[in-house]
């Protein structure tokens, strides 16, 4: 087939989180398959259709600079800066695209529903489209300090590729579930979790965590690696870290963009002055290849998400084979078997967080058996090109319902 993978999100220039990722590893996977993939993404300057090639895929990067995008940024006057970046989105998409079907007939179109990405386009291009949830704006953006226009208008906005869409997919059960009951879709949706690319993990060099961070040698190691903000859990992460550190002697390193300063503001002040037995350290935004090589260095990934749909965080913690401590919450058990592949924690309760820490801080029988389990479960059943192809046939199906022209 030949597939287009439509995402604002698409590193290296705009990889900003998980549906960024999905898209790199779909695109590479579906390649693997023998498909022909482009992808269609964003760019951090107005540009015209440019376009490059990266391990079989054909990027192509676009941002249009005229009055549909002026138009678009009069949201962010009035603090609706989702909205903005929802309509100059789909303006900018569905002009990329129209550009590139001059040049190439696609079999099928795949764009998240976050970002609105297929707004115009499935409501005036004739071509079939699937939208696969994320993490739709209605049920995230309440964990934002956003206006409630702004929740209105960008939902309104992502429902409209949604709605046109000829195929629907998700992540998870879970996000399936909460779009039926929560956003009234009463659309079937095909479920199937995100795929990893497990030889990336292999070839990747593992992190020697003394001389890169300061770690002591033979201490037990503990990362939160993710964006530093409340749906992440960030918030509960202070009494965490305080209640294992003054029991244990361990090492917490937290990887990510501190984006509302939550590290610098709240967490490094409430451990300040403390009777602690280990230490925290902050790491900052890590690339790929730096997050890679130290989830294989830790002994324990922390998880404290308090919604959650197939995070990558989670399945790069499997990959990387180590025992796991995650909420309980959303998509989690989708991917992690209580007991056998990793913990579950309470949501939001920082005890519950403590405790299963520190099982694993006294167990480093528990934390090995753990960690094979998870790496197995990934083996078996999150494989990329095991999810490729569940989505090649996802697009077989989609496909078949439009009628022949």
């Amino acid at each position: 087939m030949k597939i287009a993978l439509l995402s604002f999100e698409y590193p290296p220039e705009t990889g900003f989180g998980g549906i960024g990722t999905y898209t790199w590893y779909q695109a590479r996977a579906l390649v693997k398959l023998g498909h022909q993939v482009h992808v269609l993404a964003g760019a951090t300057e107005p540009c015209a259709l440019r376009s490059t090639e990266h391990d079989g895929v054909i990027v192509h990067r676009f941002r249009a600079n005229d009055l549909v995008t002026k138009f678009s940024d009069l949201f962010g006057k009035f603090r609706c800066y989702w909205t903005r970046q929802r309509i100059g989105n789909a303006w900018c998409m569905y002009i990329g695209l129209k550009q590139l079907m001059k040049l190439h007939t696609f079999d099928i179109v795949e764009m998240p529903e976050c970002g609105a990405e297929g707004a115009l386009i499935n409501a005036i291009l004739k071509i079939p489209t699937i939208v696969r949830f994320h993490s739709p704006s209605r049920l995230i953006m309440e964990f934002y300090d956003v206006p409630k226009a702004d929740i209105a208008m960008c939902s309104w906005v992502e429902q409209i590729a949604i709605d046109h869409a000829t195929s629907l997919t998700s992540c998870s059960a879970f996000l399936a579930d909460e779009v039926h009951h929560k956003m009234g879709v009463a659309r079937h949706i095909d479920v199937f979790a995100n795929g990893i690319d497990l030889p990336l993990f292999d070839q990747e060099p593992i992190a020697n965590l003394t001389e890169r961070y300061g770690v002591p040698p033979g201490q037990v190691t503990i990362l939160f690696a993710g964006r530093m903000e409340r749906r992440k859990g960030i918030h509960l992460c202070a009494e965490i870290v305080e209640t294992i550190l003054s029991r244990h002697d361990v090492t917490f390193l937290f990887a990510g963009e501190d984006i509302f300063g939550y590290v610098e503001k709240t967490l490094k002040p409430a451990l300040e002055g403390k009777q602690l037995l280990g230490s925290f350290r902050y790491l900052g935004k890590l690339d790929f290849k730096e997050l890679r090589a130290a989830a294989r260095a830790v002994d324990i990934y922390l998880l404290p998400s308090v919604w959650e749909n197939c995070p990558y965080s989670c399945l790069e913690a499997m990959a990387s084979g180590r025992a796991i401590v995650c909420s309980d919450q959303g998509g989690m058990p989708e991917l992690i078997q209580n007991g056998v592949s990793g913990l579950l924690a309470q949501s939001e309760n920082p005890a519950s967080y403590a405790a299963q820490l520190g099982r694993l801080i006294d167990d480093p029988d528990l934390r090995r058996t753990l960690g094979a389990a998870a790496r197995k479960s990934v083996e078996q059943s999150f494989a990329d090109t095991t999810i490729a192809q569940r989505s090649v046939d996802a697009y077989h199906r989609c496909v078949a319902r439009l009628p022949s022209p």
